[in-house]
């Protein structure tokens, strides 16, 4: 349960979304999963219409991925970058060439708005910069569209929040990419550490990747197959340069809380969902981290939080110069470590515990992106659903907030607010650039 908010999320362009616009001033209403996508879904056997909102490195290996698929049929693709739409509609034919397929060459847009305007989509994989993710997963599924979104799911808290929420109101299906979600290895440690069989649980462990610095980058005007207006988005404007457009945003806040959100929310996911007490009732959090003293980056490059929940239990989250890449479940009877190259225990018998049928049984899915298709058409929850990815990424972004500041904070998970100090709670969101609002 948690904070309810009525969406404003402004369109403009060429009045395309103006009733759906409207509808969203009312209060959301969160919707029950069995009612996923009444009046709008996709029987057995159709066609499902593709549209790819950022076609960079994650992008075009969705397109590689769901191109592959029978019944899939991609038929646009967007970006600000008009060079990257030509490469990634060459790659998308070379690979239906490959399989023998002969189709149209892909729609190409610069602006998002014109792609789901298109009424012969129904889902849209979503892999553009953090800061977008919201406003791109709001509108889609206010335009009926199912939709594989990258994660982080947003930029901020509240931005996270209106977006599970309008999923939610609009009955669609939402696949957020923590893939670790459709793996054996992580769903039998988390199943290990809720059926306990480590004992009495005492600490989880999770570290990822950390951050990085940038140098300083002079003004350079936009590349001219560039619409930097676009790619800016909601983001305050600062003069282009030639550093930031590619993959060197994710560590500069204005898109994105650098690795301790965006590699953080896979294994902080696999911390929630052996041990749900993170993702609920209160929390104590505080950390450290060090911040780049100059050049580009303001994201932490390493990092140490802990939080606490009110029964004890201790989630220690690092960088990857402190602990091990992966999620680590300690209890008094032993320890499970899982990371995408395997698992580990101690004891090694843990490895050959196999779960009973009346032990608790997570969700099972072996492919993360067949499980999204399975669910567009059969309309039920995928693996990794929004809620999922709205907490992992609470986590991650609270903890960010702690190390900021400086200071031990106590997370109430029922408000999704921060009881005990209001600079904390003025991190959880954030003002807009005109004309973009949630």
């Amino acid at each position: 349960m948690g904070r309810k908010s009525s969406s404003r999320f402004v369109l403009s362009r060429r009045g395309f979304l103006a009733a759906s616009v409207a509808a969203s001033f009312g209060a959301p209403q969160v919707v029950p999963p069995e009612t996923l996508g009444k009046g709008g879904g996709v029987a057995a056997g159709e066609r499902i219409g593709f549209g790819v909102i950022g076609v960079g490195s994650r992008g075009n290996d969705h397109i590689r991925t769901f191109a592959g698929y029978p019944g899939v049929e991609i038929v646009a693709l967007c970006d600000p970058y008009k060079s990257k739409c030509e490469a990634a509609g060459k790659l998308l034919q070379e690979r239906l060439a490959g399989q023998g397929i002969k189709r149209e060459p892909p729609a190409m847009y610069q602006d998002f708005r014109e792609l789901l305007a298109r009424d012969d989509i129904n889902a849209v994989v979503i892999a553009s910069p953090e800061n977008w993710h919201a406003l791109h997963g709001i509108s889609a599924v206010k335009t009926g569209k199912d939709v594989y979104g990258e994660k982080a799911l947003a930029r901020t808290v509240f931005e996270s929040r209106a977006l599970v929420e309008e999923v939610r109101h609009h009955g669609r299906v939402f696949q957020v990419g923590m893939q670790q979600r459709s793996t054996r290895d992580f769903r039998f440690a988390s199943e290990l550490a809720r059926n306990g069989y480590l004992g009495k649980l005492h600490t989880v462990r999770v570290s990822v990747p950390g951050g990085r610095a940038l140098p300083d980058a002079p003004p350079t005007p936009p590349p001219p197959d560039l619409d930097y207006d676009i790619w800016l988005g909601p983001a305050p404007y600062t003069p282009h340069n030639d550093l930031k457009c590619s993959f060197n945003w994710y560590f500069m806040s204005d898109y994105c809380a650098g690795w301790v959100q965006s590699w953080g929310v896979h294994h902080m996911d696999i911390a929630q969902w052996g041990v749900p007490a993170f993702a609920g009732g209160v929390v104590k959090v505080k950390g450290t981290a060090d911040f780049p003293r100059s050049g580009l980056a303001d994201t932490s490059v390493t990092w140490r939080v802990e939080y606490r929940t009110v029964d004890g239990l201790l989630l220690v989250f690092t960088d990857d110069g402190q602990y091990q890449i992966g999620c680590r479940f300690e209890g008094d009877a032993g320890w499970v470590h899982a990371d995408r190259s395997g698992i580990w225990a101690s004891p090694e018998s843990l490895l050959d515990v196999s779960i009973k049928p009346n032990e608790e049984h997570l969700y099972v899915s072996d492919d993360h992106h067949a499980n999204f298709l399975e669910c567009v058409r059969a309309r039920k929850d995928p693996a990794a659903p929004v809620e999922a990815g709205h907490t992992a990424n609470v986590l991650a972004l609270i903890g960010d907030i702690a190390t900021r500041l400086c200071r031990e904070l106590t997370w109430n998970w029922s408000t999704e607010r921060f009881t005990d100090c209001e600079e904390a709670n003025r991190f959880l969101g954030r003002t807009m650039r005109a004309p973009w609002i949630v």
